[in-house]
């Protein structure tokens, strides 16, 4: 029996703009097991790094009006005082972010910056450093003797990502959230850093929050999968359930647009128009005005989640009709 680790109960964010509210996430629901890799997939702007950002408590500028509950081992970090959260940081829910370079201090090597996460646990400096040292041969940095007194702009990216991972798993965290952790990488350092994580998985139990649009590094890494889009989780089920039967026409299409073996297979599809910007709630599918399946209700009703099953809920008026 899995044993839940995180839980986001209709969680929506908004943000304060010139013209009202911008819609960032809205209703989110989701739930990530002790030791599980959970991806959330969607398009740039569909809300992905906000819910990640949310649970460390690290929204932008505190302009945010939120709702909803991020409840942790039962906590809910909503009710958290800064104090708190800095304790829970790094030592219980760790976080690697989009550009390494800029989460490292350039005057420090990296070395130095790592140790001072792990004196936070009243270690000797002696031990912390052997730790250190410990960690970056855990994460296959090559020299990690040498590296280790290397400042951030002396490391090339796959380095400073090995980095960012040693440094989040200095604390032993029972929650990683990885922030497109292999972008701007090459294949091959690509590659080393999905395998590093897996052994990360299966070493320490420690469940990933995965936040890509990179559905290879889904496919070879994950459990389960979140669809996101416009804000709004709209599919979730197992990585197979969702590969072998998508469900919200908006999966479909993602599927569709995947890289094809053969030129015999046809050109890649395409999505016509782009994620909307959301400054007014109102009755809706955000996906209807880029669906080739709309209906009129689609225009002024809500979808509700429906459960395909246990595992596999969808938000679509489609899928509601198909199920009843």
């Amino acid at each position: 029996m899995s044993e839940e680790l995180l839980r986001l109960n209709h969680l929506s964010i908004d943000y304060k703009v010139k013209d009202g509210y911008l819609s960032a996430v809205n209703d989110v629901n989701c739930v990530i097991n002790k030791g599980e890799v959970f991806a959330i997939v969607g398009e740039s702007g569909c809300g992905k790094s906000t819910v990640a950002h949310s649970i460390m408590n690290l929204l932008p500028g505190g302009n945010e009006e939120m709702h909803g509950e991020i409840l942790f081992k039962g906590k809910d970090l909503r009710t958290c005082s800064q104090k708190e959260m800095e304790a829970i940081r790094g030592k219980e829910i760790g976080m690697i972010f989009q550009n390494p370079l800029d989460s490292l201090n350039p005057v420090y090597t990296v070395g130095d910056q790592m140790a001072e996460a792990i004196l936070l646990d009243k270690v000797d400096k002696t031990e912390a450093w052997n730790r250190v040292l410990k960690l970056f041969k855990d994460v296959k940095m090559p020299d990690a003797e040498e590296r280790i007194k290397s400042f951030p702009h002396e490391l090339s990216g796959g380095m400073r990502q090995r980095v960012m991972i040693a440094m989040m798993l200095s604390r032993n965290p029972e929650l990683l959230i990885a922030d497109e952790p292999t972008t701007a990488l090459d294949v091959t350092i690509e590659a080393q850093i999905l395998e590093i994580m897996k052994e990360l998985k299966k070493t320490f139990n420690t469940a990933i929050m995965l936040i890509t649009h990179n559905f290879g590094l889904v496919a070879e890494i994950a459990d389960r999968i979140g669809i996101m889009y416009a804000g709004e989780m709209i599919e979730s089920a197992s990585v197979y359930e969702i590969f072998e039967n998508p469900k919200h026409p908006y999966t479909k299409l993602l599927m569709a647009a995947l890289p094809r073996n053969t030129k015999a297979e046809g050109r890649l599809q395409t999505i016509d128009g782009s994620v909307p910007r959301i400054t007014e709630k109102k009755p809706e599918c955000r996906f209807a005005n880029r669906c080739p399946y709309a209906m009129e209700k689609c225009f002024n009703e809500d979808p509700e989640t429906v459960y395909v099953s246990e595992d596999h809920f969808c938000r679509c008026h489609l899928i509601g009709k198909e199920e009843k």
